[in-house]
């Protein structure tokens, strides 16, 4: 009998006197994911396709920075064939660029969103000549921390 009152004022108090839980912000803490993190194989697969496809060749991926914030990740990286060799861009649709001094370098700076655990580019772009994400926060309504914007 004791035990039914007990249990009776417990429902009473919990359903009555709602403990508050406390909400992590919807997009979370920045964090960067390291080579031993299991995010890092899901993120740059996800970029992978798009890389290869604007080369026209398998590649990997040397990485610089790879941020998560939530359901978006940054990544800026460096693709190279899939011997370790870098990248001929002469032989790309950005040889022209590279012929002209307005291609930089071939580092590819990404924005990805996970869908439901599958990781999507958003935007990406190749050899810039400038910051070409800091728009990005904006265009695609992605958290400004995490590319390390101060607005």
């Amino acid at each position: 009998m004791r035990a039914l009152i007990v249990s009776l004022l417990l429902v009473f108090v919990v359903t009555t006197f709602p403990t508050p839980v406390r909400a992590e912000p919807a997009t979370g803490s920045v964090r960067n994911i390291g080579k031993s993190d299991p995010l890092r194989k899901p993120l740059l697969d996800g970029l992978r396709g798009p890389v290869e496809k604007d080369l026209g060749q398998s590649v990997q991926f040397v990485v610089s920075l790879l941020r998560v914030q939530g359901d978006w990740a940054f990544v800026i990286a460096t693709p190279q064939t899939k011997t370790g060799q870098p990248i001929d861009y002469s032989r790309t649709h950005y040889a022209q660029a590279l012929a002209d001094g307005v291609f930089d370098g071939g580092i590819v700076f990404a924005l990805l969103k996970s869908d439901q655990g599958v990781w999507l580019v958003k935007d990406f772009v190749i050899g810039p000549t400038d910051v070409a994400f800091l728009a990005w926060p904006d265009q695609h309504d992605a958290p400004a921390a995490l590319f390390e914007l101060p607005f």
